[in-house]
């Protein structure tokens, strides 16, 4: 079900991402506040820097998925234009710590690492964005996971 219902967000998206005039990146400092839908699902927040030399953004992500885990993710994210094309490529390493509902009912803390990347465009105050979470988790037990949604953030400021 899941599945489905992304492939139909996925289609009534693309004709606003062929008619867009996407700009190739949000200026220096600008913040976005939106959500994902996927797996996980939560509450996106973005924020770019104004430090060149630096990560371009920093992606916060509060979020619950479907196994009974609440968690929050932080992710430095380096992002790109892809040449001659309206979309951006982004990347970049991250951490988590969550609650995960155990088989018998009791919590355990989750603490892990992230990488984040995926692809993104930009209509003017809006950003869409596909990507893709590789999650490993160390703690309380070492274990991959895989997430990744779609998710669509405003962006606050003049631009």
């Amino acid at each position: 079900m899941r599945r489905v219902l992304t492939a139909l967000l996925l289609t009534s998206l693309l004709p606003l991402i062929a008619q867009a005039q996407s700009y190739s990146h949000t200026p220096p400092g600008h913040t976005g506040l939106g959500g994902m839908i996927g797996n996980p699902s939560g509450l996106s927040l973005k924020v770019y820097g104004t430090d060149p030399a630096s990560f371009t953004a920093y992606d916060f992500l509060l979020a619950y998925d479907l196994d009974r885990f609440f968690f929050f993710s932080l992710h430095g994210l380096y992002e790109r234009p892809l040449p001659d094309s309206p979309l951006n490529y982004f990347l970049g390493p991250g951490a988590l710590l969550g609650v995960r509902e155990g088989s018998s009912h009791a919590n355990e803390m989750v603490l892990g690492l992230s990488a984040n990347l995926g692809i993104n465009f930009f209509t003017e105050r809006f950003e869409v964005f596909l990507q893709v979470t590789p999650r490993l988790h160390l703690i309380p037990e070492t274990e991959g996971d895989i997430g990744g949604g779609i998710g669509l953030r405003y962006y606050f400021g003049s631009q």
